[in-house]
């Protein structure tokens, strides 16, 4: 990848940090930083929702009971259907962490 601000090749790093995240992308011996836009957008939505209380609904497939988490969740944390998320409980708090 060509840097835009001097127009010389930039090396691709896996250690560039975004808003105190780790993620990768490209830099230039000039200083420019190019980062993978789809992990920044997880990035800056996973910022936004620690500030934000978030509703999920809860519903009963048979026996199981089903929690439904909002798109930005899923997003934010990349998340797809069939895979498999870490549950743990602290204190009467249920926190879901992806595996």
């Amino acid at each position: 990848m060509k840097c835009h601000a001097c127009g010389k090749t930039m090396e691709h790093r896996r250690d560039l940090t975004f808003n105190g995240e780790k993620l990768s992308g490209y830099r230039c011996s000039c200083g420019e930083e190019y980062y993978d836009p789809e992990a920044a957008q997880r990035v800056l939505l996973r910022q936004k929702l620690a500030h934000a209380k978030l509703t999920a609904k809860l519903g009963r497939i048979r026996s199981n009971l089903i929690l439904r988490l909002p798109k930005d969740v899923e997003k934010a944390l990349g998340l797809a259907e069939g895979e498999e998320v870490q549950l743990t409980v602290e204190r009467g708090v249920l926190k879901v962490a992806k595996a």
